[in-house]
């Protein structure tokens, strides 16, 4: 899956430029970056929820898929969020309880715990099929366990789905523990990308090296 070459600015201020980027069917790509660096911007921009400077879309028209970092529920049963768009009971009661919050399914979305409705709005993402999914900080307001639970997740989506999965995260251990590749942000350049070993272990960039000697796992 092919993401053109883009630019944004705000306030005549360019926070990201990027080249051409390929991305592989099957693979779990982790953004990582310092605050600022641009991480969520790259993912507002492929996922077409802000646009590029000139307009443009960066794909070719794939099913792109967007969990932000902040989740949303709707004045609901926690159930029927997760069924907003697609309206398949058994596939929302197993995602539930994979999720381990089926016993939640009748309950107001409303009422939920930030680490719930995390949980919540991943389960409804997975309801549909999509050529890429981006998920900015997943996991920001879920415990040791549920983020554990929901990286699996993840996992047995993009492989059983062959998609490409772009996940932005804070965290070096995770992406360690999911991402196939990293892709390195920094001052709105994407300074590196690679294996994810290879990365985290032997960066080929100085700036790579000291924001992982900096953020070490």
């Amino acid at each position: 899956m092919k993401i053109r070459a883009f630019s944004k600015t705000y306030n005549g201020k360019t926070v990201l430029k990027t080249e051409d980027m390929f991305f592989g069917k099957g693979k779990i790509y982790a953004v990582i970056g310092a605050n600022g660096s641009g991480k969520s911007t790259f993912a507002k921009i492929i996922s077409a929820i802000e646009k590029a400077d000139d307009g443009r879309s960066v794909t070719d028209g794939e099913s792109i898929g967007y969990m932000s970092q902040k989740s949303f529920p709707f004045r609901m049963s926690v159930k029927e969020n997760v069924m907003l768009k697609v309206k398949d009971e058994t596939l929302a009661d197993t995602l539930m309880e994979w999720l381990e919050i089926k016993h939640l399914s009748e309950h107001n979305a409303k009422g939920l715990s930030g680490g719930e409705t995390a949980r919540m709005a991943l389960a409804r993402i997975l309801m549909e099929k999509y050529d890429m999914v981006i998920f900015d900080e997943p996991c920001a307001s879920m415990d040791m366990k549920s983020t554990l639970l929901s990286e699996e997740i993840i996992r047995d989506y993009c492989g059983d789905k062959e998609c490409v999965v772009i996940l932005i995260t804070h965290s070096l251990s995770q992406a360690k523990r999911v991402a196939d590749e990293i892709i390195f942000i920094n001052e709105g350049r994407i300074v590196e990308q690679g294996e994810t070993q290879k990365i985290l272990e032997n960066p080929e960039k100085e700036e790579t090296r000291e924001f992982i000697r900096f953020y070490g796992i």
